[in-house]
């Protein structure tokens, strides 16, 4: 049994000469692109037609600075309580919702906490065009059928549904394990995984809680067969 995962091609916000790309949900690909032109852009489509206030901006750029500190979006409960507001007050200022509205405004989804900024940043070209309609076969659990297949994109997608952030060191493992693969045609063991990158397995769970075969192998577009 095979599933198609689709991942929608891009579309654009424009406003005066400036052109944004966002997801299908309107959402900003890269939030390296955000300025405050694309947050006032956006205000109408979020229920807020009457252009934005100071109060408006200064959550918005509670949230841009937070970002830019903890490379995650700030959790409602934190957005609220360093800006004094309670929830009647954030619904007044946004009618969708502190992530379709606040957090769109600013140019962030909960994808970023994932998706790190540093390859976010070096691969977005590739990024965007490889948002276009593309398609991966996936059996029942959610493995990549076809080890050929696999780009980045794929594992960036998958370790986001997973909840697993992508560092420096997440690749590592993923590039060790597609380079094993292609040389030898079968996944390496954790043992040799770990002893190849001078990791043991205390080091493995954390960077990949689900497990090595359900996060690090799959993440890298390979199973066990």
């Amino acid at each position: 049994m095979s599933t198609r995962r689709k991942i929608v091609k891009p579309k654009y916000l424009q406003f005066k000469s400036k052109k944004y790309p966002i997801d299908s949900q309107g959402f900003l690909i890269d939030p390296a692109k955000w300025d405050e032109d694309f947050a006032r852009a956006m205000a109408p489509t979020v229920k807020i037609p009457g252009g934005l206030t100071e109060s408006h901006w200064k959550v918005i750029h509670f949230i841009r600075n937070s970002f830019a500190t903890m490379n995650s979006c700030p959790l409602v409960y934190v957005a609220c309580k360093k800006n004094n507001l309670g929830l009647g007050d954030l619904q007044q200022l946004f009618p969708t919702g502190y992530l379709r509205g606040a957090c769109k405004l600013a140019g962030i989804t909960y994808r970023e906490a994932y998706i790190q900024h540093f390859w976010l940043k070096e691969n977005y070209k590739r990024f965007e065009s490889d948002y276009d309609s593309k398609t991966y076969r996936i059996d029942s659990r959610g493995f990549l059928i076809n080890a050929k297949e696999w780009d980045e994109v794929f594992a960036v997608n998958r370790a986001y549904e997973m909840k697993v952030p992508l560092t420096r060191k997440h690749w590592n493992i993923i590039t060790y394990l597609r380079k094993k693969y292609a040389e030898n045609k079968t996944v390496p063991t954790i043992y040799e995984t770990c002893k190849d990158n001078n990791i043991d397995l205390a080091d493995m769970e954390k960077l990949f809680p689900d497990g090595y075969h359900r996060g690090a192998v799959k993440i890298a577009g390979l199973r066990v067969r």
